[in-house]
């Protein structure tokens, strides 16, 4: 079975091609994990998943969408996380993070929360920052990053990859999706800028290939980096597939190993085809055009479905985000499903499918 094959990326070789997709938990304090976490992300490696990303975790504290979310800016973040990353390796899952830095969708509140938009700095909140102070709708205007506070936004993304390493990782993966910091220097709908980052193709990805260089470059050689990609904007004059492929190249010239292809975010009220796969010819595409591993994402519930994006080649990872929230123990029943070598925890033997 496709799905239920090794995937090796440099050093790390994951048990099968199912990924746990980033999902935040808006459950830290001061971006700190805590058993909420140890408990989400264990369920999903007891469940049989090859690979538990983490949440989107913040690399300084201004990068965090709401005042809720993991972080990796400070030392005093490595130890709790490195408890959660020895028990999924205990339980043969491979640990990943997401680094991350919302941008101008930041400080935010919780989606549980009774009040909505931006927190105010009274209520722990701050201001957001951005290619420009265009605001997100409904959210506080950012104030425009200048060019000579990019070196510590990238300075930032390579200390919280430094922790992560620290921390027992052994994926990173750069978030550069949904409409967060680096997927606004992406877009040419929130990216108007005209200096060196703003303007043609080749300025607006300038940030995000100083970022995975300068992260690569804190990674030991064996483990490897992704990154997250809007794949589009779904929006006529904005970010495009071509351009997703055309920088996928690039970054794989910069020592990335897998492009991990979601959607959208960056403006609100667009139309999106959504259903079952919907985000998956975007994968296929990268993969094909720029040759380089993809990642799928997006309405991928059922077993034969995700075997069949890996045996066809669309993409060599399947991540599942709200499936796996439903149902931790997803890969052990799409193991029985498709007829593959069962995998569980001894301790849980007894109630194998």
């Amino acid at each position: 079975m496709a799905l239920f094959s090794p995937l090796t990326l440099r050093g790390v070789t994951l048990r099968n091609r199912i990924a746990v997709s980033p999902m935040c938990q808006y459950s830290a304090e001061d971006g700190r994990a805590n058993d909420w976490h140890f408990a989400h992300l264990s369920a999903r490696a007891l469940g049989g998943a090859g690979l538990v990303l983490t949440e989107a975790t913040a690399v300084e504290a201004r990068g965090r969408i709401s005042p809720e979310d993991l972080g990796l800016w400070k030392d005093a973040h490595i130890a709790p996380l490195a408890r959660i990353n020895r028990f999924l390796r205990d339980q043969g899952a491979v640990p990943g993070v997401q680094l991350a830095h919302a941008g101008r969708k930041a400080s935010t509140y919780r989606p549980w929360a009774a009040e909505r938009g931006t927190v105010p700095p009274a209520a722990g909140g701050w201001r957001s920052v951005g290619p420009s102070e265009a605001a997100f709708p409904g959210l506080s205007a950012p104030k425009a990053l200048d060019e000579g506070e990019l070196p510590g936004i990238i300075q930032a993304f390579a200390d919280a990859a430094t922790r992560a390493v620290a921390a027992g990782f052994q994926v990173i993966e750069l978030h550069a999706a949904h409409g967060y910091l680096l997927h606004s220097f992406l877009s040419p709908l929130t990216n108007t800028r005209t200096d060196r980052y703003g303007g043609p193709f080749e300025n607006r990805v300038r940030l995000l290939l100083e970022v995975t260089e300068a992260v690569r470059a804190r990674l030991p050689e064996e483990l490897p980096l992704f990154v997250r990609l809007s794949a589009t904007d779904w929006v006529a004059d904005g970010w495009q597939v071509e351009d997703s492929v055309a920088l996928a190249r690039l970054l794989k010239e910069r020592g990335v190993d897998l492009i991990d292809c979601s959607s959208g975010g960056a403006v609100p009220g667009v139309t999106i085809p959504v259903g079952p796969g919907y985000q998956v010819p975007l994968a296929a595409r990268v993969r094909r055009e720029a040759g380089v591993a993809t990642g799928a994402v997006g309405m991928i519930t059922e077993p034969e479905h995700a075997e069949a994006i890996v045996r066809c080649g669309e993409a060599d990872l399947v991540l599942l985000g709200r499936e796996l929230l439903r149902d931790p123990f997803w890969p052990h029943r799409a193991a029985a499903a498709l007829g593959a070598a069962p995998f569980w925890p001894p301790q849980y033997e007894r109630a194998a499918f």
